[in-house]
């Protein structure tokens, strides 16, 4: 039983299981805003099957495509499968049983979400090789995430509504910015490895200025969503809130300093989300 444990405990630390968090509050404000508020509870259960099991698989994934990438980067050694705490058979498998994990999940919400879900997987699973192409991986892992509102619209409703891709857009931006800020840690090694990034191809100082262009973006897409939805005062706060924060973020790290880049990357980026859906359930719950 204490293998058993030890084995659960890694492999939820290598796919940082509590990272869910990032895509999937935007995921539930999407479902409350497409119900009108609260959706049904097996609505809500399958969307959270979804959402953690499609996660799991493509960082799992991620981890055993790029298992030899890591065990040469300093910053990465010390991962599950360079550290032989789990091997890459065991990982793999892993991906295998949390993809299909997702597509039950998917066919249990609605047809619609069934047919997408292969499409959903490639985009997921495709993101870990396009580092080795082109320098804008950072927004393929945004779409990966970008994906979550407009597909939780669809598990609520068996339809896409074009004004919820404006939240994926959104977020599809934020999580490319962040992505660029993070991929500076690994300016050295991507260079070495012949691996592309933004920061490895227009250098840090450039990479922090196409990342904050991200996030003003994405700040204009969320007030474009806001009056899509005819927020009322509370979602307007939160949009601010949401602001505030990214503010926050880029204040805490520059080029010349990314000590706090985990602290900016993991924990406010969390906050960011939940903060979003707590105004935007609010902004709901009062107009009823």
């Amino acid at each position: 039983m204490a293998g058993i444990w030890a084995k659960t405990r890694t492999t939820l630390e290598m796919i940082k299981w509590e990272h869910s968090i990032f895509a999937l509050p935007f995921a539930l404000t999407a479902a409350l805003l497409a119900a009108g508020g609260l959706p049904a509870g097996r609505t809500i259960l399958w969307i959270l099957v979804a959402m953690i099991s499609a996660r799991s698989c493509a960082m799992a994934f991620n981890r055993w495509a790029d298992a030899e990438l890591d065990a040469v980067n300093p910053r990465t050694a010390a991962r599950a499968i360079p550290a032989g705490l789990l091997s890459r058979d065991f990982v793999l498998g892993f991906t295998v049983v949390t993809a299909l994990a997702f597509v039950l999940a998917a066919a249990q919400l609605n047809p619609l979400t069934l047919g997408l879900s292969p499409l959903v997987l490639l985009v997921l699973l495709g993101y870990s090789y396009t580092k080795r192409v082109t320098r804008w991986s950072h927004l393929v892992l945004g779409l990966a995430l970008g994906i979550a509102p407009a597909a939780a619209w669809i598990a609520v409703r068996g339809s896409l509504d074009p004004r919820i891709v404006v939240l994926s857009a959104a977020v599809t931006l934020w999580v490319g910015g962040f992505d660029v800020l993070y991929a500076c840690q690994d300016f050295e090694h991507d260079r070495q490895a012949g691996l592309r990034s933004l920061p490895q191809a227009i250098g840090i100082p450039a990479a922090f200025w196409a990342a904050r262009a991200m996030h003003f973006a994405m700040l204009g897409l969320l007030v474009w969503f806001g009056l899509l939805f005819h927020f009322q005062t509370v979602g307007w706060l939160g949009i601010g809130a949401v602001a505030l924060l990214l503010g926050y973020e880029h204040a805490i790290v520059s080029p010349g300093n990314l000590r706090r880049l985990n602290a900016a990357f993991f924990t406010m980026n969390g906050v960011i989300a939940m903060v979003f859906l707590c105004f935007v359930a609010a902004d709901l719950w009062m107009r009823r």
